[in-house]
Parts: structure tokens; C-alpha cells; sequence
């Protein structure tokens, strides 16, 4: 018997979001299976945050407009341009919420972010799904080709999560030249401060040039503020109108808010730390290249290691020998760059087990 409760039927349909696995409160573990910065925040930080606290009994701001304003001045728009909201992720949705109808089309990559399809459903959107190269890359061209009259917008994961590989500023122009301006260009960019391979996308020039694009960046990533979820997006005034008004009201909590700011304040110490992370994701990658494992490049935070059919008894390995990776049944598993023990750890398993390309 069908309740009278029972939810929409798109939401019996999505599937449910996967966070990565915790360790049981009693388990010491490497958790390298949710792409969490593995340094700590900056003291300054930390000062900032305890020093707000003494204010939550009062309403954040509604817009966060010191925010906006001081992340308008790092990309160089007016501060009409950003939208803040609670994690890239929640301002995606607003996007959708703002541009796109029930059987409204969106194009994406697959794989690619997990949240995407949940996001499109939830809309009443229908995602269209282009498959990756064989080396974990978005075929821009075959995205470009599945663009119909039904289309409203494109999203690219750059750095790709979980797959690794970056989308190039050349190859990217030559995407939007093919889409319709008509089309909503979101290029998610919550990976992009670990970037370092030559042509890398510059998203002020192409936000610049076309009116469709939207930038998505977050500050859980190499800001190491994921427990505060506070993402934004850069687009032009009117889209960016349009984004905020479909917005949570009071989005983004005041501390966040604030350790957002304390954290572009120190900003030059913080890509230090990224710098870190990235050579030590170097390090990984090379080592586990060595052993024999095909491994797309890695631009994020993180490595993807094909494992196909084997890919969740290796997950199940790694947890008895203490360490949580993020597995994509049938596919291969996300290991997010950890401390420099951590991915000892990660080379010293990946040697004992089987190579599946």
C-alpha cells in the first residue's frame, strides 16, 4: 500500500550520497577517504573562529558580504558578481534551482562528482551522462556533441573527482565555442589550487569572454575548512542575481564566514601547505606508477587507482590494515593525499595487491 507520505518519485529514484568512511571511535585509522586537507587550521584561523563564537546568538550575514566583497577583489569582479553559499556543493543546487525545469537537460561527465546526478534529480532535471576517455578525462568534444535544444547546462569537474585528470584552458575555450550561450557553462573548480601542469584553465579570462560560464571554488579543500562548509560561485551580475536569490537564506553560518576571511588573510602560508600536499601527491602517484599501476594524472588532492571488479575487497583490505579509501564498486578506488606516513602506508598495500588496469 502507497502512503500517502511516500516522497516524489524522483527521490526514490536518485541515488543516496556516499561520504567517505569514518574510523569507529575506538579505530586508529589513515582516513584518506573523504579529500580532507590533512593539516589542521592555521592558528590565525582558529583565533578568528574562537573569537566569533562569542556571537552566536546572532543571525549570520544574510549575504555574507565581507566575504563576497573581499573574494570579488581576489577575481577581480565586482562583488555583485559572488555568491556564497554552504559548500560548492549546496551552490551548485542553487544553479540549478535557478536555470533549469523539470526535463530540462544537464550534461556532465560520468564519472565525475557524485553529487551531480543527485543534484539534477532532485531538480527534475534530466542528467545526460558522456562518458570519460580511457585515461580518466573529460571528452569535452563528445559533451559538446551531446548538447540538444533540451540542454540548459554543461558542468566540468576540473580537477575531476575522482578520477584526477584537469581540463586545459585551451581545450576548454574550444568547448564553449561549440555550446550555445544559451547553455549554462559551470566549471567546478574545488580542486583547483593543487593544478600544476602547463595550460591550466584561466577562469578570469573565460569568465571574461562568455556570459554562460559560472565559477564554483570552495574552502574545504586546500583552505582546510571542510567542517564549515563555505563554497561560492563568480559569474556575471545577473546570473550571479539569479544563483543568490534561489540561495538558503543565511547560507553560510558566521564562523564560516569568518574563517573564510581569516583564511584568504593568510593566504600566502596556506599554499605553502597546499605546495606540501602536492609534492607529496607527486610522490604517490610516481610510487605507484613504479609498482606497475596505471594511474591517471593527478591534479587535485587525491589518486585514483583502477581496480575494477576488485575495487571492494581491496576498500576491505585497506581498512584491516588501517587505512579508509573512498571505493567506486566495479570501478577503482579515490585515495585522497594524506601526511607523509599515511601514504607510505598507501604504497606499502598497493604493493601487495593485485595490478588491475
Amino acid at each position: 500500500m502507497t502512503s500517502p507520505l511516500a516522497p516524489r518519485a524522483v527521490v526514490r529514484r536518485i541515488p543516496a550520497y556516499v561520504p567517505g568512511a569514518r574510523a569507529a571511535v575506538d579505530q586508529r585509522a589513515h582516513k584518506l577517504s573523504s579529500n580532507e586537507n590533512p593539516f589542521p587550521p592555521l592558528p590565525s584561523v582558529r583565533d578568528a573562529v574562537a573569537e566569533a563564537a562569542v556571537q552566536l546568538n546572532r543571525y549570520p550575514d544574510m549575504f555574507a558580504t565581507e566575504l563576497g566583497e573581499a573574494l570579488a577583489a581576489r577575481h577581480g569582479v565586482e562583488p555583485a558578481a559572488v555568491v556564497a553559499g554552504c559548500g560548492s556543493v549546496a551552490v551548485l543546487g542553487h544553479v540549478l534551482q535557478a536555470f533549469c525545469d523539470a526535463g530540462d537537460e544537464v550534461v556532465h561527465a560520468w564519472r565525475s562528482f557524485e553529487a551531480y546526478p543527485i543534484l539534477v534529480g532532485l531538480q527534475g532535471a534530466v542528467g545526460v551522462e558522456v562518458p570519460l576517455t580511457a585515461d580518466g578525462r573529460h571528452d569535452l568534444g563528445a559533451m559538446a556533441a551531446a548538447v540538444t535544444e533540451r540542454t540548459r547546462a554543461l558542468l566540468v569537474c576540473s580537477p575531476n573527482n575522482p578520477t584526477g585528470p584537469a581540463v586545459r584552458h585551451a581545450e576548454l575555450v574550444e568547448l564553449l565555442a561549440a555550446v550555445p550561450e544559451r547553455v549554462l557553462v559551470v566549471l567546478d573548480e574545488a580542486y583547483v589550487e593543487f593544478v600544476r601542469h602547463d595550460g591550466a584553465v584561466d577562469s578570469a579570462a573565460v569568465l571574461a569572454a562568455h556570459p554562460n560560464v559560472v565559477v564554483l571554488r570552495t574552502f574545504s579543500k586546500a583552505y582546510g575548512l571542510a567542517a564549515l562548509r563555505v563554497g561560492y560561485a563568480v559569474a556575471r551580475p545577473a546570473i550571479a542575481s539569479a544563483i543568490r536569490t534561489a540561495s538558503t537564506p543565511f547560507g553560510v553560518n558566521h564562523l564560516a564566514q569568518v574563517a573564510a576571511l581569516a583564511s584568504l588573510r593568510a593566504e600566502d602560508e596556506l599554499m605553502e601547505r597546499v605546495d606540501a600536499v602536492v609534492a607529496e601527491r607527486d610522490r604517490l602517484l610516481a610510487g605507484l606508477r613504479a609498482q606497475g599501476w596505471s594511474v591517471p594524472d593527478a591534479q587535485g588532492n587525491f589518486v585514483w587507482l583502477p581496480a575494477g571488479p576488485r575495487t571492494v575487497d581491496l576498500a576491505a583490505d585497506a581498512v584491516k590494515h588501517g587505512v579508509l579509501v573512498r571505493p567506486f564498486a566495479g570501478e577503482g578506488l579515490r585515495i585522497t593525499v594524506g601526511d607523509a606516513e599515511a601514504n607510505a602506508r598507501v604504497l606499502e598495500l598497493a604493493e601487495s595487491w593485485p595490478r588491475t588496469a
